[in-house]
C-alpha cells in the first residue's frame, strides 16, 4: 500500500537524508546529550558518501512530489484517496517533511556555528 499513496518514497527520502547528515548530526546529538570523547571525530567516516545520500534524498522527494501533484489519481468513490481532505493532509505532510529534510541536509554547513 505504501507505493500506492506515495508514502514509501517519502519515507525513503527521510532515511536518505538521515544517512546524508549522520556525519554531522551524530556528533551534535551526542554532544547535546553530554557524551564526548576523541572517538566522536571518527563519525565523519561517512562524509565521502554524503553526496550519494543527498542525491537519493532529492530523488525520493521528487518522486513524492510527482506522485502527489503531477500524476492523476485513479480512486474509487468510496476509497480514502477520493477524499479531498486526505489528499490535502498528504500534501501538508509532504511539505513539512520536505522542510525538515532541507534543514537536516543544511546541518553540515551550520554545524561549525555550534562547535
Amino acid at each position: 500500500m505504501a507505493s500506492r499513496n506515495g508514502r514509501g518514497t517519502l519515507i525513503a527520502g527521510v532515511l536518505a537524508a538521515v544517512g546524508a547528515s549522520v556525519c554531522c548530526v551524530g556528533p551534535l546529538v551526542l554532544l547535546g546529550f553530554g557524551i564526548s570523547g576523541a572517538w566522536i571525530s571518527t563519525l565523519t567516516a561517512l562524509e565521502p558518501i554524503r553526496p550519494i545520500f543527498i542525491g537519493l534524498t532529492l530523488l525520493f522527494l521528487g518522486l513524492s512530489f510527482r506522485k502527489l501533484y503531477l500524476m492523476p489519481t485513479d480512486c474509487a468513490p468510496d476509497t480514502a484517496c477520493a477524499d479531498p481532505r486526505t489528499v490535502r493532509r498528504q500534501r501538508i505532510i509532504f511539505w513539512v517533511v520536505s522542510g525538515l529534510l532541507v534543514a537536516l541536509l543544511a546541518v553540515p554547513w551550520a554545524a561549525p556555528l555550534f562547535y
